[in-house]
């Protein structure tokens, strides 16, 4: 399993600017996949808690049983003029009462909730430099790879 923590350290630049664009605004987009492989879209909000990219989920909620059944997900931060951050793994509910509690932020809703964290597979950031589309792709153990587009 890789976690953001351990991105940081093979990726310090790169895991920052993702970051950065993470936290500059309140809520993303979370990708998950149906029962019949279609994708879902929806908001999700996230946190970086110890090692960990972090996100949560309403009791219940369709998302977090698209999760349970295929963690598999990706999700995009809120779009901005300097660059699009995206990360895709695979969602792992904390389920431990104890381990849960180190992961809430205060803003949980009432009566329940799901907590993920995520098992990060690959991280990417994509802008625009002069006139080509500069895509920076971090995977664990590979280092960061560089593809240009005019």
């Amino acid at each position: 399993m890789a976690t953001w923590k351990q991105f940081e350290t093979e990726a310090g630049e790169l895991a920052r600017e993702v970051r950065q664009r993470f936290e500059s605004a309140e809520t993303h987009v979370l990708a998950t996949l149906r029962g019949d492989g279609a994708p879902r879209v929806s908001g999700s909000e996230v946190d970086f808690m110890g090692d960990d990219l972090s996100f949560g989920s309403m009791l219940n909620a369709v998302k977090a049983r698209d999760l349970a059944r295929d963690g598999r997900c990706a999700i995009h931060a809120h779009p901005a003029a300097n660059g699009d951050a995206k990360v895709a793994g695979v969602a792992v509910e904390v389920v431990e009462p104890a381990e849960k509690a180190a992961y809430t932020t205060g803003g949980e809703p009432p009566g329940g909730f799901h907590s993920f964290r995520l098992d990060l597979h690959e991280a990417v950031m994509t802008a625009v430099e002069g006139d080509e589309l500069v895509i920076r792709v971090w995977r664990p153990g590979r280092g960061v790879e560089t593809f240009r587009r005019k």
